[in-house]
């Protein structure tokens, strides 16, 4: 099993990285790391990443889900991005694990899939808008799944919504 975690080339959030990292790793799940483009990344607090693919170089047919971090780089790298939200609605439609966390959302509602799906997202203006453009039904809680799209809203949902993710991706009843 295989996870591609998508992320800012910079200011991602570094908690909504090192706790999907860690629970990954715990439970056996291997993961890539992808950016805009391929090199180190850093967080907003200053932790450092590597992403060893561009979004161009990933075949999706790889993985089992995707991850996208959120942090205010996403909204500056990766809200019109062109290929991150072809990744993300190709792999919902083969039924993989499509999660985000903080402002990251935003990609799965500008890629069509929350249109009548229940989402979370980070208390901000732009990023209600955005998701009530995409059609998702706002819920007000930390963590949301909604057939195996999960959403968080910010830093503090980092483990829960961590644990979200691979209680999905690990659950035997899909």
């Amino acid at each position: 099993m295989k996870v591609l975690i998508a992320l800012a080339p910079e200011k991602f959030r570094d908690e909504e990285l090192a706790a999907p990292v860690a629970a990954l790793q715990n439970a056996g799940i291997g993961f890539d790391i992808a950016s805009t483009r391929r090199g180190p990344c850093t967080g907003m607090p200053g932790s450092k990443a590597i992403a060893t693919l561009s979004f161009e170089e990933v075949d999706p047919n790889l993985y089992d889900g995707i991850i996208i971090v959120g942090g205010s780089g996403s909204q500056f790298y990766l809200w019109e991005d062109k290929i991150l939200p072809v990744l993300v609605k190709y792999l919902r439609d083969k039924g993989k694990v499509v999660a985000a966390i903080c402002l990251a959302p935003v990609i799965l509602a500008r890629a069509g899939i929350l249109k009548g799906k229940k989402a979370t997202h980070f208390d901000n203006p732009a990023v209600f808008r955005e998701m009530k453009i995409g059609g998702a039904i706002m819920v007000s809680q930390p963590v949301v799944m909604d057939a195996r799209i999960i959403t968080a809203n910010g830093p503090a949902a980092s483990e829960a919504f961590a644990g979200a993710v691979v209680k999905a991706l690990t659950s035997v009843e899909w």
